[in-house]
């Protein structure tokens, strides 16, 4: 049995590896803090939520599968809480069964563990179907359709009756019934499990009439060796059907953990959005275009991270950057510019992951990869200096980067002189440019700034923070050319004051 909630064909792996620049990503985003929303104190939903998120799609059609799929999870959240409440019960349910049975090796006790095990999910399984049968008509999406039109047709009254006849059977109520072969030197081979013919006597002729003829024989009470010997005989006839059943107990179990995973990314996206919804901040579903394709807009798009510490809302920003390669930001400090870039991030990889993102709209063409190049605490060990280890990330970052992908960089190279972080800035931009490669670049070097203004290039985007008159930050950007100046007098006023 297949879910089929997060991906068309197959099914979400939660142990996938990260891709390379994980790390990067969540420390220069900010991502735990959006982690942590999704999970809500839930250690597992959790790590759903970083593979999901970090995990891209690159297929926009597959982004927008699992858009539908999350949809109907918007409009419908009692019923996913629900059904992912159902089946985290299975779950906890069957770790106590196993844990019951934890040293569980003969088939005896195999067999006893696998048969409270199926009894436990059949019943978890008809709760599922009858939820299903009872909210199918109100979920639209592909994913919701399909998975509750397997469970009615897979899972029909009359296979219910079959395997709870089945699991009657195999509690051996009415003993074990065994035949065998002699093999060589007297001992037995190809033992098989039987079921006991029905008694078609009726209770009278039970009582008093004559016994049939059988051959049978009894071990004294005493007799260890005996009773063992007959164990091991038990153990051989019901071997191979204890571990079938287990096979099927675990194939059930698959089919729920499974499930717990899928569902999971969306109870932590619905987490996620009661969060934002609570503050009253937007949010939407995004436009995924084809790889290469040159899209990117945005109508208040802000930073959901920075949102989930703030006690009021966050400010957002408009982007009309189509058709552009390059997007310079520059303007005063403690601007919003940082902030800026990183929702553009986190916009970036919430839309590939198939998630709502924080803005009134967004669009944008999917990314080969997602990079980040942000600035980092000195090197407290004095191993190299501060220029040379920018450059190390750069070089790592350069090494992942592809055609199609996307590259965000905040006041790379400032670590040196404008001179010289302007000129190292340039050449890595124009090779990125060139090579398909979209930058987005957070920069206080005027002579950087300046240099691609006076190229002309249509295919670059200026915006600048602003700054109001008496110095306020409206941390909200505008296109707009570099300033030659940083406004050092503002930090200036700030430390020193007025006077």
């Amino acid at each position: 049995m297949k879910t089929l909630l997060m991906h068309r064909d197959r099914d979400f792996n939660p142990q996938a590896a990260l891709p390379p620049q994980a790390e990067d990503l969540t420390l220069d985003l900010g991502l735990d803090l959006l982690f942590d929303a999704m999970a809500g104190g839930d250690k597992f939903l959790r790590e759903i939520a970083q593979r999901g998120v970090l995990c891209s799609l690159h297929d926009p059609d597959d982004i927008v599968y699992r858009q539908e799929v999350l949809e109907d999870c918007l409009r419908h959240p009692e019923t996913v809480r629900g059904v992912y409440d159902l089946v985290v019960e299975a779950i906890s349910r069957e770790r106590q069964i196993h844990g019951f049975y934890f040293f569980a090796k003969s088939p005896d006790l195999i067999l006893s563990r696998s048969v409270q095990m199926l009894d436990m999910l059949v019943g978890m399984l008809q709760r599922l179907r009858a939820i299903a049968r009872e909210h199918h008509s109100a979920f639209r999406s592909r994913g919701f359709t399909q998975l509750f039109a397997m469970l009615a047709q897979e899972l029909d009254e009359e296979y219910f009756r079959t395997l709870q006849g089945h699991l009657r059977e195999l509690r051996l109520e009415r003993g074990v019934l065994l035949s065998a072969h002699l093999g060589l030197g007297g001992k037995g081979k190809d033992y098989v499990l039987h079921v006991p013919p029905p008694e078609t006597r009726s209770l009278v002729h039970r009582l008093l009439g004559k016994r049939r003829k059988t051959y049978s024989f009894e071990i004294a009470d005493r007799d260890e060796a005996g009773h063992q010997a007959l164990s091991e005989l038990r153990g051989r006839g019901i071997n191979l059907v204890a571990n079938a059943l287990a096979q099927s107990a675990e194939h059930v179990l698959s089919f729920f953990a499974l499930l717990r995973a899928e569902l999971g990314f969306y109870v932590g996206a619905l987490n996620l959005h009661d969060a934002l919804d609570v503050k009253g901040e937007p949010t939407c579903i995004p436009r995924a275009l084809p790889l290469g394709s040159g899209h990117m807009s945005a109508a208040g798009l802000y930073d959901i991270c920075l949102s989930l510490t703030l006690d009021g809302r966050a400010v957002g920003n408009d982007l009309a950057a189509d058709g552009k390669a390059l997007v310079l930001i520059t303007g005063a400090n403690q601007g919003g510019k940082s902030t800026f870039l990183r929702s553009m991030g986190v916009a970036q990889l919430m839309m590939q992951c198939g998630m709502f993102v924080g803005a009134q709209s967004f669009a944008a063409d999917v990314c080969s990869v997602i990079l980040t190049h942000f600035p980092r605490p000195e090197d407290a060990a004095l191993k190299s200096g501060r220029l040379d280890e920018e450059l190390g990330r750069m070089s790592q970052a350069v090494d992942l980067v592809r055609p199609g992908g996307l590259l965000l960089c905040n006041e790379s190279f400032s670590s040196t002189n404008e001179q010289e972080g302007s000129e190292i800035g340039r050449q890595i931009i124009r090779v990125l440019v060139e090579a398909a490669v979209k930058v987005f670049f957070v920069t206080h070097f005027y002579d950087l700034a300046e240099g691609f203004l006076r190229e002309g290039s249509d295919r670059t985007l200026f915006l600048r923070a602003l700054r109001e008159q008496d110095a306020r930050r409206s941390f909200r950007l505008a296109i707009a050319g570099p300033l030659p100046t940083s406004y050092g007098a503002d930090l200036y006023t700030e430390v020193f004051g007025d006077d």
